[in-house]
């Protein structure tokens, strides 16, 4: 059962959880392995600066890992979505990185959560319709309450602007080769997610891995 393996701190923040959970039905093959499927969630709660939304996990076993956008250290081929944000980062905040393991952001305040948080192996949404959105709703609400900067990406993760106050909100395209011309370089979403923070007096992210 999913709300088994969802950290304590998690269940206690969010109540509704656990129905929520028990109405999500995993089929297998899925994809990140259970138990990665609530990775991004062993970020302390308090600890959130800033949360980044995706669509849903990559539909490479080798590539899903429970941290949105990111793969695990040693991948040396990264997806081209990841490649884009790479290239952002640099273009941005003057950060180049070699590998796409995001891991030490997350040790560092930032959320990496995708609206869906499996997928069939091979199949990119392929579980959209069994219900983590109600979950990442709820995950939502609950943080945007507090001093973070929500950067969303795509139309997915579009679809959470309403629960978020516009001082703490940054919303664009999705960094996949499809619509990553499409405004997605330029937009500056690392500074400027930054600039948020020191206007909230929270101390900003290190981009730098």
């Amino acid at each position: 059962m999913l709300y088994e393996i969802l950290p304590a701190q998690w269940k206690k923040a969010m109540p509704k959880s656990e129905d929520i959970l028990q109405n999500i039905e995993l089929l297998e093959p899925y994809i990140p392995a259970r138990e990665y499927i609530f990775k991004a969630f062993e970020l302390s709660i308090d600890d959130i600066k800033i949360c980044i939304i995706g669509q849903d996990p990559y539909p490479n076993p080798e590539h899903a890992m429970g941290l949105a956008f990111s793969v695990p250290e040693g991948v040396e081929k990264l997806p081209p979505t990841l490649r884009n944000i790479l290239k952002e980062l640099e273009s941005d905040v003057g950060v180049q990185l070699s590998g796409g393991d995001l891991s030490v952001l997350s040790t560092r305040g930032v959320f990496l959560l995708n609206r869906v948080l499996t997928t069939q192996p091979g199949q990119s949404q392929g579980h959209n319709q069994i219900g983590w959105q109600e979950f990442t709703s709820e995950v939502v609400k609950y943080l945007a309450e507090k001093k973070i900067v929500f950067i969303l990406w795509g139309k997915s993760a579009g679809e959470l602007a309403p629960f978020i106050p516009d001082d703490q909100l940054i919303v664009g395209v999705h960094p996949s080769p499809l619509s990553v011309y499409r405004g997605f370089y330029g937009s500056k979403p690392f500074s400027t997610a930054n600039e948020k923070l020191r206007k909230m007096g929270v101390t900003e992210i290190d981009w730098k891995i």
